[in-house]
C-alpha cells in the first residue's frame, strides 16, 4: 500500500486500539451508526413469500444466495429478520472468524429471514452500509470480536453488547461512500485474481490426478500390448500386469473404538489417530489425542512403519484416501474410523498411489454407504478392491515418474497457494487501513 498517502492531519482517538485518526473524523460506538437487530416490519402479511437464508447461503466473500424462500407465517418467529440494505455478519464460531456476512440485496419483497446466528445492523441516514460492511471485515473488529466471544466449544458467539459498543472512527457520509467505492473496486480486482489462481490450482490437481490414474492403470508405454482387466470400470491394462484383490496382498486392520469399559484391566494411555489426522496425501499430526486401552491390545492396534492409512468415512472425495505411516510417533494406534492396511505382497508406495487414483475412488464410491454429504465404506469392501500389479521393477519406474511429475505440479500448487495468501493479506490490510483512516482515499476514489 505504499502508493497510498496518509491524511494531512491526525488526532488522538481516545481509544487505545484505534490510535490516531484523521483530524476531521468522529469517534463513536457502532450503536450510534446503526440499529442492532431491528424488529420485524409491522403489518408484514403472513401469506407473503420472503427470502430465507440458512448459514450456508451466506458466503465468506460477501456473497448472499437468495434462492430459498419461505412464507412469513413459517419464519416470523424464531429467526433473524433483515431487509435490503441491512448489513449482517455471522456471530457464531467458526463462521465469524471465517468472515461470513455481507450487505443484503435482492431479497423478495425487500425482506428476509434467516439463521438466528446472524447479527443484523441497519445503518442510519448518516452511515453508508458498504462502509459498515468493510468495518466489520477489518482485522481489528474480527480480532477483538473473537476475544469477546462467550459460550463453550463450537457454540461460542460474539455478544451483541460487544458489537453495540465497538468504537470506530467515522468520516462524513460522502467520504464513507468514496472509501467504500474504492474498496469495492480494489477488493473486486483482488478477488478476481484469487479466483483465477484458485481455478489454476484446481486444474493442476486435476492434471495430477489424471497423471497418476493413467500411469497406475495403463503404464508409460503407449505401445504395450493390453488385456481385459476383468474389471468393468478398470478396462484394459498392460498384458504383462497382474490384477488381484487387496485381501490377497495386504491385511486390513480396523481400529479401536472409543467408550469401552476398561474397569479392572491393566491399561496404557497412547496417542491415537482420528479421521481428522488422516488427510488426503498427508498426515495432520499437530493435534493428536490419547486414549486408554488394555495393555494386551496394544500390539494388535499399534501402527507399523509402512502401514497405509485410509479413512473409513467422510466427504465423498476423501473416502478411502490417506497416507503412509512412517512412525512419526513412536507408539501410536488408530481409531475404528481409520483403516490400517498392512502390505504383505505389495509396496506401500504403490498401494498408496493406486488408492489415490480416480479408479480406486470410483470403486470406493460405488461400494460406500452414502448420506447427504458423507459416505462410509466397510473393511470387507476395502479388502475387495481390485489392484493392478506391474512387475516390481516397473512399479519402481512408475513411482519415480510420479515423484518427478507430481513434485513439479505440487511446487506450482504451493507457489499459487502462497500467492493467494498474500493477496488475501493485502485485501485485509487495505480494508483495515481504509476504514481506520490510515490512508487517504479521497483522491483515489
Amino acid at each position: 500500500m505504499s502508493h497510498y498517502k496518509p491524511y494531512p492531519a491526525y488526532k488522538d482517538s481516545g481509544v487505545e486500539w484505534l490510535g490516531p485518526v484523521p483530524a476531521h473524523w468522529e469517534v463513536r460506538r457502532l450503536c450510534y451508526a446503526a440499529a442492532l437487530n431491528p424488529a420485524v416490519r409491522a403489518g408484514l402479511p403472513l401469506s407473503d413469500e420472503v427470502s430465507f437464508l440458512p448459514m450456508e447461503a451466506i458466503g465468506t466473500d460477501g456473497s448472499i444466495s437468495t434462492d430459498l424462500t419461505r412464507l412469513v407465517s413459517e419464519v416470523r418467529s424464531g429467526y433473524s429478520y433483515f431487509e435490503d440494505g441491512d448489513v449482517v455478519f455471522a456471530k457464531v464460531t467458526p463462521c465469524f472468524e471465517n468472515g461470513k456476512g455481507g450487505v443484503m440485496s435482492g431479497l423478495i419483497g425487500g425482506v428476509g429471514f434467516g439463521t438466528t446466528e446472524l447479527t443484523v445492523l441497519r445503518p442510519n441516514t448518516e452511515t453508508d452500509n458498504r462502509f459498515i460492511n468493510y468495518l466489520l471485515q477489518c482485522d481489528r473488529f474480527r480480532l477483538f470480536g473473537a476475544g469477546a466471544m462467550t459460550g463453550a466449544g463450537g457454540l461460542k458467539r460474539v455478544p451483541d453488547e460487544f458489537t453495540r459498543n465497538f468504537a470506530a472512527s467515522w468520516p462524513v457520509l460522502l467520504e464513507q461512500r468514496m472509501i467504500a467505492t474504492h474498496l469495492d473496486r480494489e477488493t473486486a480486482r483482488i478477488d478476481g485474481l484469487v479466483s483465477r489462481k484458485t481455478r489454476f490450482i484446481e486444474l493442476l490437481r486435476e492434471k495430477r490426478q489424471a497423471l497418476i490414474t493413467h500411469a497406475v492403470t495403463k503404464g508409460l508405454d503407449p505401445n504395450a500390448p493390453m488385456k481385459d482387466s476383468g474389471v468393468e470400470w478398470l478396462g484394459d491394462v498392460p498384458a504383462h500386469w497382474d490384477v488381484t484383490r487387496l485381501k490377497f496382498i495386504a491385511n486390513v486392520q480396523t481400529g479401536v473404538a472409543k467408550g469401552k469399559d476398561n474397569a479392572g484391566r491393566d491399561t496404557v494411555e497412547v496417542p491415537y489417530l482420528r479421521v481428522a489426522n488422516v488427510q488426503d496425501g498427508y498426515l495432520a499430526l499437530d493435534d493428536v489425542t490419547t486414549i486408554e486401552i488394555p495393555r494386551e491390545d496394544l500390539a494388535r492396534y499399534r501402527l507399523q512403519y509402512g502401514d497405509v492409512l485410509m479413512n473409513e468415512g467422510g466427504d465423498f472425495d476423501k473416502l478411502g484416501r490417506g497416507h503412509i505411516w512412517k512412525c512419526e510417533i513412536d507408539i501410536c494406534i488408530h481409531q475404528n474410523h481409520v483403516f490400517s492396511v498392512r502390505p504383505t505382497k505389495i509396496s506401500s508406495a504403490w498401494l498408496n498411489t493406486f488408492t489415490g487414483s480416480t479408479f480406486a475412488q470410483f470403486y470406493f464410491m460405488t461400494r460406500a454407504k452414502q448420506s447427504t454429504n458423507l459416505a462410509s465404506i466397510s473393511s470387507t469392501n476395502i479388502m475387495e478392491l481390485p489392484i493392478v500389479l506391474p512387475p516390481e521393477s516397473e512399479q519402481q519406474e512408475l513411482l519415480e515418474h510420479f515423484a518427478r511429475e507430481t513434485n513439479r505440479i505440487d511446487t506450482l500448487i504451493s507457489t499459487s497457494e502462497s500467492s493467494i495468501e498474500l493477496l488475501k493479506e493485502r485485501r485485509s490490510a487495505l480494508i483495515t487501513a481504509a476504514v481506520t483512516g490510515q490512508i487517504d482515499l479521497r483522491e483515489a476514489a
